[in-house]
């Protein structure tokens, strides 16, 4: 370990991303403040989160299963069933953030208004108690399930409408008993609450729109959860994704089985939407399939197909823009095709040694405990004991990255950040062994120096 003084860090959030790069850092002595709006823990996964940011609904339960989603350093309770809810997730949370004395370096009901780079490095953070404040380094972990996106159609709609970021039950924030319900989008959120909704004792009747068909993976093969038993690691990806649409197709049969649209892409060209229970209510008639959204028509909507349907209420279930309202310089923003800045292995912008965002992804399986890797880069890199190749050979390899993250998966907004969880862990302890070795052949040099040891 250095004897030099590390730099102090500023981390932009609280949930399981911002907690989990705090331990690391705590690991190695790096001094940090996590700076959160809410006045508790956990982000997306706290319930009615009064930051107005949480995509929780009352009766969500994880994608992934808890065998994937664990975190290394704390093993999930033994008694918790294989996909928890929301609540379990997030008493999870505060169990880690407890474990490892972090809650004392959170400040609470505080936003970060601004995040100003100096030319000589580092960064004044305005807080929104009118605080500025100087850190040697910023980690952002805002996360990117916030900034609801409504697309814009034509016509006008009388009736009630939401995001299914705002959704909590099927009767707040607007009643659904008993209405003619439209949910927009065919992604996890949408499967979801159109499963809770098409219930006959719940909405009238309940449409789904759709641009275009999509593979819909049950939670369950075998007896076991789908995600519990990965792919060796000496396997391809083309043989990971032959054996498994081979294995899929004779479990599922087509979408079209279920009375549902035919995906015109292959099984693994897209995010995986992961509901039995959605695949049931399509079976069993309980939903109606519609195609997408020509114009909005009073108090009903009016498809590509020339039908119309009287509608009572919309859940746009639309994705997300990945947003740092924080930052002015449009270089460390999302572009307008919710594209992100190029990063090296997601996380360190080449040209900016001092910033790193972490959780900027939608990997395959989870999210839960993907920064938790990412942060051994981080932590290693402030405490010199890592080094990145130079930035030529840095941008080289983000453009190799992304090709392989992104390049099998059809052209869209929703794919701009998607990458593969076991694939990206492999890669990031490969290239963690060699950064080891340049950073020793430096003489461990602090890649960001300390200039101060207190904010001020």
């Amino acid at each position: 370990m250095t004897d030099q003084p590390l730099p102090h860090v500023c981390i932009i959030g609280a949930g399981c991303s911002g907690f989990t790069t705090a331990k690391r850092l705590k690991d190695y002595g790096i001094p940090f403040d996590i700076i959160e709006a809410s006045d508790d823990i956990g982000g997306n996964w706290y319930f009615n989160n009064p930051n107005g940011m949480s995509a929780c609904y009352q009766s969500l339960h994880i994608d992934t299963s808890k065998w994937r989603l664990a975190f290394e350093d704390l093993p999930v309770p033994a008694e918790w069933p294989d996909y928890p809810s929301h609540a379990q997730l997030l008493d999870y949370f505060h169990d880690y953030v407890d474990t490892f004395a972090l809650r004392q370096h959170i400040e609470f009901n505080t936003r970060v208004e601004s995040a100003e780079r100096r030319a000589e490095g580092g960064w004044d953070i305005t807080l929104s108690n009118g605080e500025t404040r100087f850190y040697d380094a910023l980690v952002v972990a805002n996360g990117h399930h916030w900034a609801a996106r409504i697309p814009d159609y034509p016509g006008a709609f009388s009736g009630e409408q939401i995001h299914s970021h705002s959704y909590m039950t099927p009767t707040e924030p607007v009643d659904c008993m008993g209405k003619r319900v439209l949910v927009v989008g065919m992604g996890n959120s949408s499967m979801d609450i159109s499963s809770e909704l098409a219930h006959r004792t719940v909405a009238s009747k309940l449409f789904v729109s759709a641009r275009r068909g999509v593979w819909v993976f049950p939670k369950y093969i075998g007896g076991k959860p789908s995600d519990k038993n990965p792919a060796p690691a000496w396997m391809p990806r083309w043989m990971r994704h032959k054996i498994g649409e081979r294995i899929m197709k004779r479990l599922l049969g087509t979408m079209g089985d279920y009375g549902l649209p035919e995906p015109t892409h292959g099984m693994f060209e897209n995010h995986p939407s992961v509901s039995g229970e959605f695949l049931l209510r399509a079976g069993s008639g309980d939903l109606t399939m519609k195609p997408a959204i020509e114009r909005l028509d009073g108090d009903g909507v009016v498809f590509t197909d020339g039908s119309r349907e009287p509608i009572d209420v919309i859940i746009w279930a639309t994705g997300y823009d990945i947003s740092f309202p924080f930052f002015n310089d449009p270089a460390l923003t999302a572009d307008s095709d919710n594209t992100p800045p190029p990063l090296f292995k997601r996380i360190m912008k080449p040209e900016t040694p001092d910033l790193f965002y972490m959780g900027l992804a939608q990997p395959l399986p989870t999210l839960v405990n993907f920064a938790e890797q990412q942060s051994k880069l981080v932590g290693a890199y402030l405490a010199g004991q890592y080094a990145p190749p130079p930035a030529e050979e840095m941008h080289a390899i983000i453009t190799k990255d992304e090709d392989f993250n992104v390049g099998q998966f059809y052209k869209s907004r929703r794919h701009t950040i998607q990458l593969e969880f076991d694939p990206y862990v492999r890669d990031l302890a490969k290239e963690l062994e060699a950064g080891a070795k340049r950073a020793a052949a430096s003489g461990n040099a602090l890649p960001v120096p300390a200039r101060t040891t207190e904010p001020a």
